[in-house]
C-alpha cells in the first residue's frame, strides 16, 4: 500500500524505499517506445524468462529533486543522468531512451508525488530511480525482445547515518568491483550485486565500506563502496581517480568543476596510489546518494592512514560540500545548465 505523506517525519527519513502513489512506465516494442504513462501500484508483471532476470540486461540511474527556500522544486543535472543511462544501454544492447522522454518522465513523477518532497531545511530530498530492463520471452543469451523504462521515487534523508562526518574504510585486495574492459563504466546491477559481500565483511569489522582498487594491479584507488573517490593534496590539488572501469559520477564531475572554478584549486583526474596516501591531507567519497562523505581513514593491509581527522571534516571538503548542496537547494547560483526547474 502506498505511503501517506502526512505520516512521514521529513526530518528523520533515513535512506530507504517507500511506495509512493505514482510512477512512470513506458514500453519499447517493435522498434519504438510507447508514449508512457503514470501508473499506480509498485508491482511489475514480466515474463519469467526476461533477460533482465537471467542475464542482467538492465541498467539504472539515481538523481534527486530538491525543494528550494522559495518553495520551488528543481533537479540537478538531469540531462547528465539521461546521457549516462544511454551509455549504459548501448553497452548492454538496449534501446536508448530519448533525452526529452527521460527528462519529461522524471518531471512527471516529481509533480505527481510533490507532496512527498521534503521541505527546505529538513535536509531531505525526493530520490528518483530511473530503471531500464530487458523483458519478454527470451531464454537464449541474446537481447530482450521488449524493454521497460520505469521511474519511481521516494523521500530520503542522508545515505550515511550521522550526516557529514568522517567514515572509515577498508582497502580491498581480495575483491574487485569490476573487471578491466568490463562494465565498470556502466551503471548496471551486476556491479552492485558483486559489492555486497565485501561490503558486508567490511562492516562486520567496523568499517563503513571497502575501497576498491584497480583490478589489474591492485595499486590504485578506483571507487569507495558504491561511490566515487577524491583526495586533496597538501598543495591543494583536487584529484579523482581516472580509469575505464570507474562509473563516471555526475557528482564527481560537478566537484571537479567547483574545486577549480569556485575554490580555486587545481583539479585533475589521475592515479591515486594506495601506498602513497601520505600525499593527501583530505579525502572523500561522492555520489548522488552519498553527496560528499569525508574519508577519515583507510586501513591498508592492517595499517591505518588517517587523512585530516577521524572526527572532524576537513575545511576544503566542507567547502565543496557546502557549495554543491547550496547549488542543489537553490541557495547558491548554479553554473549555467546545471539546474532544471520542475
Amino acid at each position: 500500500m502506498a505511503v501517506q505523506a502526512e505520516t512521514l517525519d521529513f526530518n528523520d527519513l533515513g535512506f530507504m524505499y517507500r511506495d509512493l502513489p505514482l510512477r512512470y512506465v513506458s514500453t519499447y516494442k517493435d522498434g519504438k517506445w510507447d508514449a508512457g504513462k503514470l501508473v499506480e501500484g509498485n508491482q511489475l508483471t514480466i515474463s519469467e524468462s526476461s533477460p533482465a532476470l537471467h542475464y542482467g540486461q538492465q541498467c539504472f540511474e539515481g538523481l534527486k529533486a530538491y525543494r528550494t527556500k522559495s518553495g520551488d522544486v528543481q533537479l540537478f543535472r538531469v540531462d547528465e543522468n539521461s546521457k549516462r543511462l544511454n551509455k549504459s544501454a548501448i553497452r548492454l544492447l538496449m534501446p536508448e531512451v530519448p533525452e526529452e522522454k527521460f527528462i519529461d518522465a522524471v518531471k512527471q513523477v516529481v509533480r505527481a508525488n510533490e507532496a512527498f518532497i521534503p521541505p527546505y531545511g529538513s535536509g531531505g530530498t525526493l530520490y528518483l530511480r530511473p530503471l531500464l530492463i530487458g523483458v519478454g520471452d527470451m531464454i537464449g543469451v541474446a537481447p530482450a525482445p521488449e524493454f521497460m523504462f520505469i521511474v519511481f521515487a521516494m523521500p530520503v534523508g542522508a545515505y550515511f547515518k550521522g550526516g557529514l562526518q568522517p567514515a572509515r574504510f577498508l582497502a580491498s585486495f581480495d575483491y574487485d568491483r569490476a573487471a578491466p574492459f568490463g562494465t565498470g563504466r556502466a551503471k548496471v546491477g551486476g556491479n552492485y550485486a558483486g559489492s555486497m559481500l565485501p561490503g558486508k565483511l567490511a562492516r562486520a569489522q567496523g568499517y563503513t565500506d571497502v575501497v576498491y582498487l584497480d583490478p589489474a594491479t591492485h595499486t590504485k584507488i578506483e571507487e569507495v563502496g558504491a561511490a566515487n573517490f577524491f583526495a586533496i593534496t597538501h598543495d591543494n590539488e583536487f584529484v579523482t581517480p581516472k580509469s575505464d572501469s570507474i562509473l563516471p559520477s555526475i557528482t564527481k564531475y560537478a566537484l571537479l568543476y567547483l574545486a577549480e572554478h569556485r575554490l580555486g584549486l587545481k583539479a585533475t583526474e589521475g592515479d591515486i596510489y594506495i601506498d602513497q596516501l601520505d600525499q593527501y591531507k583530505e579525502a572523500g567519497a561522492c555520489g548522488t546518494a552519498a553527496i560528499v562523505t569525508p574519508v577519515g581513514a583507510i586501513t591498508v593491509k592492517g595499517k591505518d592512514h588517517v587523512f585530516y581527522s577521524e572526527t572532524e571534516v576537513g575545511p576544503l571538503t566542507q567547502k565543496l560540500y557546502d557549495e554543491l548542496v547550496g547549488i542543489q537547494f537553490g541557495d547558491i547560483e548554479a553554473p549555467e545548465g546545471w539546474v532544471f526547474q520542475v
